[in-house]
C-alpha cells in the first residue's frame, strides 16, 4: 500500500513530466532536448544551457542529443519564454557520481535493484546494515529514470564492503539483487 510520502514523491515526478509535454505538445524534438537536459542536470539561464558555470555550446548539446543545434536553440528560447519552465530549469544542478571512479578512489560501489522501487524505505534498511558494520557511505543515489519502476539504487562506500555484509545487503526486505559495479 502506498504511502502518503510515496504518492507525494510519485505526484512530483509525473507532474514534472507532465509540465515538460504539456508545454512541448507538438514539439517532440524539443521535449527529447528538454528531457535530457533536465536528466543531465543542465541548466537554463542568461539565454544558454549550463552545467554548473559552465555554457554548454548548442552544438554540443545537439550532437549529444542527436539533433540540429537549431533545435537545441528553439528549447531554450522556448524554455526562457514560459516562467512555468524556466523556474524549473533555472533551479536545475548537475552532480557528480562517483560510482564508476570508486576503485581509483579507494571505494567500493554497489548498485541495488529493488522488487519494487515505489516501496520506500529500502535505502534505509541498507544503511543501517552498512553503519550497524561501521562502513562510511560517501555517496547514495537512486537513480531517477522515467519509468520510476526501474529505479535503482547506489551506493559507494569508504574500502571494501565484506563478503557478510553482502549477505545482509542482499537479505534486506525489498531488495532483488545487489550487482558490484
Amino acid at each position: 500500500m502506498p504511502t502518503e510520502s510515496m504518492l507525494f514523491i510519485l505526484n512530483v515526478h509525473f507532474y514534472t513530466m507532465d509540465r515538460i509535454k504539456r508545454h512541448f505538445k507538438n514539439l517532440p524534438s524539443q521535449e527529447q532536448v528538454a528531457t535530457l537536459m533536465l536528466k543531465l542536470g543542465l541548466s537554463v539561464h542568461d539565454g544558454g544551457a549550463y552545467c554548473g558555470p559552465v555554457l554548454q555550446s548548442d552544438t554540443a548539446v545537439a550532437r549529444a542529443i542527436g539533433v540540429d543545434r537549431r533545435v537545441v536553440r528553439s528549447t531554450i528560447n522556448h524554455i526562457m519564454e514560459i516562467p512555468e519552465l524556466l523556474n524549473l530549469f533555472s533551479r536545475v544542478e548537475s552532480m557528480l557520481l562517483l560510482a564508476n571512479a570508486a576503485s581509483e578512489i579507494g571505494c567500493s560501489a554497489i548498485e541495488i535493484i529493488p522488487v519494487d522501487a515505489q516501496v520506500p524505505g529500502l535505502m534505509a534498511r541498507i544503511l543501517v546494515v552498512l553503519s550497524d558494520a561501521g562502513i562510511n557511505v560517501r555517496q547514495a543515489v537512486v537513480s531517477d529514470p522515467q519509468d520510476l519502476s526501474d529505479s535503482h539504487l547506489i551506493i559507494v562506500a569508504d574500502g571494501s564492503i565484506p563478503g557478510d555484509i553482502m549477505t545482509q545487503i542482499r537479505g534486506c526486505p525489498g531488495v532483488a539483487s545487489v550487482i558490484i559495479r
